[in-house]
């Protein structure tokens, strides 16, 4: 019988055996009756540009070889990330990717779109989890108990999963905005805020991806509107003076 936990508490104590690295602490709250156990975790959270998404994942109790290489997503290759994605696709008892646009960041904060993502990933799990692991901070609002877990995705096979499956979503999407948005170079930094990502934006100014709420974005995106506003000026007083 489950055990009578309300949301948000802490799990019972329970003796933690080494069950197979990244599977203890879900082992543990399985033999609790708290299973099944779910990870939450996010990708593009530090981008400047692109939108943030944020994955839930409830993998089966069975530790499978296939998904015996899950690690933190920023351990992996890219070409490894693409090898797992489908596996976890295909193994995973129920999995949600929840993608939240620029504008949207802009609008609620990064923080805020961070909270209501995770809260968006696990409502939408077709499996109702019994416990929810988070990466790094408490998530309030979840229906069902849950614990954050610092490094989680390192620590948990669950968030470990669902960090894949938000890094290889995002990267995904910034790849495809490449091609619509040519010069930024999406498809090489993802959004982040690498030397070339930085010099492209200052030359082409920010793009409809970019975040505003960003300061590097708002600076420029400011002294672009500031120009304009000379230009528009000086164009203006051309013509007065040329009547």
């Amino acid at each position: 019988m489950r055990s009578a936990v309300r949301a948000g508490d802490w799990p019972p104590r329970v003796v933690m055996r080494r069950a197979g690295g990244l599977r203890t602490l879900e082992a543990a709250l399985i033999r609790s009756g708290l299973g099944p156990v779910a990870g939450v975790d996010e990708a593009g959270r530090g981008c400047c540009a692109g939108p943030l998404v944020v994955a839930a994942c409830l993998l089966a109790p069975k530790a499978y070889d296939s998904l015996a290489g899950l690690d933190d997503s920023k351990k992996l290759t890219e070409a490894a990330r693409e090898q797992l994605y489908p596996v976890i696709v295909r193994r995973a008892l129920a999995w949600k990717v929840v993608v939240i646009p620029a504008w949207e960041v802009d609008a609620i904060g990064i923080h805020v779109a961070n909270i209501e993502g995770m809260r968006r990933a696990v409502a939408g799990l077709e499996t109702r989890p019994g416990y929810v692991l988070t990466d790094g901070f408490r998530v309030p609002g979840i229906s069902v108990p849950s614990l954050p877990v610092i490094g989680g995705d390192a620590a948990a096979a669950c968030i470990a999963a669902a960090s894949i499956l938000a890094k290889v979503t995002r990267d995904r999407i910034m790849v495809a905005m490449d091609r619509d948005l040519p010069g930024y170079g999406f498809a090489a930094h993802k959004g982040y805020n690498t030397p070339d990502h930085l010099a492209a934006l200052a030359q082409l100014g920010p793009s409809d991806e970019h975040r505003r709420s960003w300061r590097n974005v708002r600076e420029i995106d400011g002294a672009e509107r500031g120009q304009d506003a000379v230009e528009t000026g000086q164009v203006a007083a051309d013509a007065a003076h040329a009547r």
